[in-house]
């Protein structure tokens, strides 16, 4: 997935004049909102965590707390609110560097609560996930956040996938999953009148939320227990001994904490490494870029449409998402990010580049995957492509029934022997604690993966 995306890229950049698939993309990206999905998804949260303090005061920052969190997406507020339930009485400080909390991953992903259908069995990802899904699903109500079980189809589109398809289903079954069923043709069609497929799994559990008002509600949360969040700090430096943490910002913000824990997703590494962490895993981003169904083709999908997972590429293929906001994204794909924060294809940092060329394990990546890299980059500039998979699920789906979305960039660890870490890695030096990585479900394990990163914190 990197080494032909990079390579495409770094040549064009290279050009006096780009050419015209380049400039037509830039083209069409520039007219997408680039704001997150959930565009409605924060209240009181997001206006509290703008005032640079959530216990309400507008005044000077804290210089010293017990506890600091780096990073203010749904996993770092789950930590921070944990910390004060199971801590009560101790001080707690979310420093997140952008104006707003929750701008990237938690505010740009389409929105599932996965069911663990997917996750080796044994695996943190398989035994956080089933733990929290009923604690969510708890908080969304308490929270009157949306949260519809509108369940899921995992089709094979052909008899050659049943092998596959029938592992899947004992996967799931061994993970605990309820309510699971296999499909014929007939069944899948009876679930989803325009899907098509040979066999399917059926998960009624599986659902869908809005995680950056989930994030929001943490936010009043932690505000409500005396917490701060302050937005625009931007965490330049880290020093922790065998008593307190050392945090200096960009903004001039510098703060003394009894520990750090550090959630910031695609910045993860880097600070890591700054508060002495091994420089490995490096967190490669991988931008992944959405569709929604317009008009009519809107009701053609009742539930998630995804596909037989390839095993070495899980969060790939032609998914069909619907969203608590009435709309119907498709995708994603998933091609290498030319900056932390490339949303677009202009968006390029080439000091950033420079740094993923020299890491060891993005050529071992780059190596391994050049043709799904291949597939995924044509069918980002290839728009007849994309729609040709999607009908293997959708016969009717049309190139007209498609506009962009936003896109979102996924926080992926990668090993120095240039292997694609699927489960989380939360680490510990001195007193910080990192999370070095996170990917789906991320989002959905929050609040278990907050219990599990809590139990790690120096006192």
């Amino acid at each position: 997935m990197a080494s032909v995306g990079l390579a495409i890229v770094v040549k064009e950049l290279s050009r006096p004049t780009r050419s015209g698939w380049y400039r037509g993309l830039v083209s069409l990206q520039d007219g997408v909102d680039d704001r997150s999905y959930h565009g409605a998804m924060i209240s009181s949260g997001r206006s509290a965590a703008a005032e640079g303090s959530g216990s309400g005061g507008a005044g000077a920052p804290p210089t010293v707390a017990d506890y600091a969190v780096i990073g203010g997406g749904i996993i770092g507020l789950a930590v921070a609110r944990q910390l004060l339930l199971e801590r009560p009485g101790h001080t707690v400080v979310v420093l997140e560097k952008e104006p707003e909390i929750a701008t990237h991953q938690t505010g740009r992903n389409s929105g599932v609560v996965h069911a663990g259908i997917y996750y080796p069995p044994g695996s943190q990802k398989a035994t956080l996930t089933k733990r929290a899904i009923p604690l969510l699903r708890a908080f969304a109500r308490e929270k009157h956040v949306p949260y519809e079980e509108c369940g899921k189809l995992v089709i094979a589109t052909s008899a050659d996938e049943t092998d596959r398809l029938t592992r899947l289903l004992a996967n799931a079954t061994a993970n605990g999953v309820p309510g699971l069923e296999l499909l014929d043709a007939a069944g899948i069609s009876e679930r989803e009148s325009a899907a098509a497929g040979h066999a399917a799994i059926w998960s009624p559990t599986t659902a869908i939320t809005d995680f950056a008002a989930l994030a929001g509600a943490m936010s009043d949360d932690v505000a409500s227990m005396r917490g701060s969040v302050l937005t625009s700090v931007d965490v330049s430096g880290i020093s922790s001994t065998s008593s307190r943490v050392e945090i200096s910002s960009h903004s001039g913000i510098t703060l003394t904490a009894g520990a750090a824990i550090i959630c910031a997703g695609l910045h993860s590494d880097q600070l890591a490494r700054a508060a002495g962490g091994d420089p490995e895993p490096a967190i490669v981003p991988f931008r992944g870029e959405y569709m929604h169904l317009v008009g009519a083709s809107k009701e053609l999908v009742n539930g998630l449409i995804y596909p037989l997972p390839d095993p070495l590429y899980p969060f790939l293929g032609a998914h069909f998402t619907p969203t608590v906001h009435d709309e119907v994204l498709v995708g994603p794909n998933a091609v290498l990010a030319l900056s932390r924060n490339g949303y677009r294809w202009r968006d390029v940092d080439a000091r950033y580049l420079g740094e993923l060329m020299r890491l060891p394990g993005m050529w071992r990546l780059a190596a391994r995957n050049w043709r799904r890299g291949t597939a995924e980059v044509w069918r980002s500039l290839n728009r007849r492509s994309y729609v040709r998979e999607l009908q293997r699920y959708v016969p009717s789906i049309q190139s007209s029934d498609l506009v962009p979305a936003r896109a979102g960039v996924r926080a992926q660890a990668v090993s120095r022997s240039g292997d694609l870490l699927s489960d989380f890695v939360i680490t510990r030096t001195d007193r910080v604690v990192a999370v070095r990585n996170a990917p789906s479900p991320g989002a959905t394990a929050a609040l278990a993966l907050a219990e599990e990163i809590v139990a790690r914190v120096p006192r």
